[in-house]
């Protein structure tokens, strides 16, 4: 039994570590999950909408710093207890996701691996079934340290965590695993694979009055994409400095858009409000949410390829 509780503790923490760190690196991932949640459509609960980030930022939190306090032994009690709590909630979730067929992807590991929901509501029953024997066999959880080291090591994660949480919300996610990441081509994400499932890049298209002009615009050598998927939702003290960047872009020979899901009168209106040098395209507003985590933000193409992302207080630090 002594085996069984250390390998179960072992299997729940590092479980809770690894989808706590692909959320961590990117909790606007996160936000946009618990934002389809509260939706309408799916638990009718749109009055939390505007606290997904929060919501968001303290499950991902949680979630890790209860996997190392479970595999350092730190308040071994509290923590199993809140295990179970928080696996419980999981099980709700993806079980209502999968039989009412609400949420395709519950993003319980982020971007980094894509589950079905049935899939992952297996997972969570293996997962409360040993959790459950946690709880029976607590007393055999014990620290690794002695003293007041494993209490040390629980309070440095929480402040390295919310420092990481603090730094990805402020630029751009640490480590990005989706298909518009830094040296991903967008045309060979385009392909279908050979199973026939969906492409990783989709709905990728930027129309103006007339035409779309991806095809024109991923053949190009220098394209600058100025990302603002919302614009009443945009942080207008970041177009100064699109506007510096994007004059010399153009400058330097780039073909340089706005791309946004807004209302093109809306859009005319901010272009000439903060005098901004470029045309704006239209795109659908989840692929630009996907493309990256900003708004506004700015994605460098070459020839298809991303080779630069940037939030809008990094754009000086664009190689042009």
């Amino acid at each position: 039994m002594k085996i069984l509780v250390q390998i179960s503790r072992i299997i729940v923490g590092a479980l809770f570590i690894f989808s706590g760190f692909v959320k961590l690196v990117d909790p606007i991932g996160s936000q946009y999950k618990f934002q389809e949640y509260f939706s309408e459509s799916v638990l009718n609960m749109e009055f939390l909408a505007p606290y997904a980030l929060p919501f968001a930022v303290l499950l991902i939190v949680a979630e890790i710093l209860l996997g190392v306090m479970i595999l350092i032994g730190y308040k071994p009690k509290f923590t199993v207890w809140s295990l179970l709590i928080l696996t419980i909630v999981f099980l709700f979730l993806t079980w209502y996701s999968a039989f009412y067929n609400k949420v395709t992807d519950c993003g319980c590991f982020g971007d980094a691996i894509k589950l079905t929901p049935w899939e992952t509501f297996y997972k969570n029953v293996i997962l409360i079934i040993l959790i459950i024997l946690l709880v029976i066999k607590v007393d055999l959880i014990k620290p690794f340290f002695k003293g007041k080291i494993p209490k040390l090591i629980a309070f440095l994660s929480l402040a390295v965590f919310l420092y990481i949480v603090q730094h990805v919300l402020t630029h751009l996610p640490i480590i990005d695993f989706r298909a518009y990441a830094v040296g991903k081509n967008l045309q060979e994400g385009m392909q279908y694979p050979e199973d026939g499932s969906i492409p990783p890049v989709h709905d990728f298209v930027l129309e103006d009055t007339q035409q779309d002009l991806a095809p024109i615009l991923l053949e190009k050598e220098k394209v600058m994409l100025v990302i603002v998927y919302n614009l009443d939702k945009a942080d207008k003290n970041g177009f100064p400095a699109i506007k510096q960047i994007a004059e010399k872009a153009t400058q330097k020979g780039y073909n340089v858009y706005g791309v946004s899901a807004s209302f093109s009168d809306d859009l005319e209106l901010a272009k000439k409000e903060y005098n901004l040098p470029f045309e704006f395209l239209f795109c659908d507003e989840t692929t630009l949410k996907t493309m990256i985590r900003a708004n506004p933000g700015v994605m460098i193409l070459n020839k298809g390829t991303v080779t630069q992302k940037k939030n809008w207080v990094d754009v000086d630090d664009l190689e042009l």
